[in-house]
């Protein structure tokens, strides 16, 4: 389900295949669940991994943090949901969660850290793409870039160090 802004939603089932001798989704798997709503939600928005990869430009994750609270089992169906949100200057934040359906139980939280890469250097997400589109506000210089005005690059300070 695509909802407006910030949030998504996207509904799977377990497959055979997922679960471990143990009858159960093997933890790995859990984190293909969580990367394929991502995908979901920026095919959603019209970000284009391919293009963007073309163009230099790399969406790249960099942490994940997972908290596994029960298992999901074959056939059970879930909800894979996130929020997107900066946090600072570079990185763009994923709080996600798996819940199975339909009681709603809670199965995994996750925080999916990630930043903007341009021809492999960091740069800020609105940099690469319109952040709008994330359910975002825009940053300070994608404001005066829609306003027309060129922005000069930063000259980067060295500092010396003293033997």
């Amino acid at each position: 389900m695509n909802e407006p802004g910030n949030t998504f939603e996207l509904e799977l089932k377990v497959r055979d295949y997922e679960v471990d001798l143990q009858g159960i989704v093997n933890n790995a798997v859990y984190l293909h669940y969580l990367e394929h709503a991502r995908h979901e939600f920026l095919i959603s928005r019209d970000i284009d991994f391919s293009a963007m990869h073309g163009q230099g430009n790399d969406l790249i994750v960099t942490r994940i943090e997972i908290d596994y609270k029960y298992p999901l089992k074959s056939r059970d169906k879930f909800k894979v949901t996130l929020q997107v949100k900066k946090a600072g200057s570079l990185k763009v934040i994923f709080e996600q969660a798996i819940v199975r359906l339909p009681d709603i139980k809670l199965i995994v939280e996750a925080r999916v850290t990630g930043i903007c890469l341009k021809n492999g250097r960091p740069v800020r997400p609105e940099d690469i793409l319109d952040i709008r589109r994330l359910g975002l506000p825009p940053g300070p210089a994608a404001a005066h870039e829609r306003a027309g005005e060129n922005l000069a690059p930063r000259e980067e300070k060295c500092s010396k160090r003293k033997s």
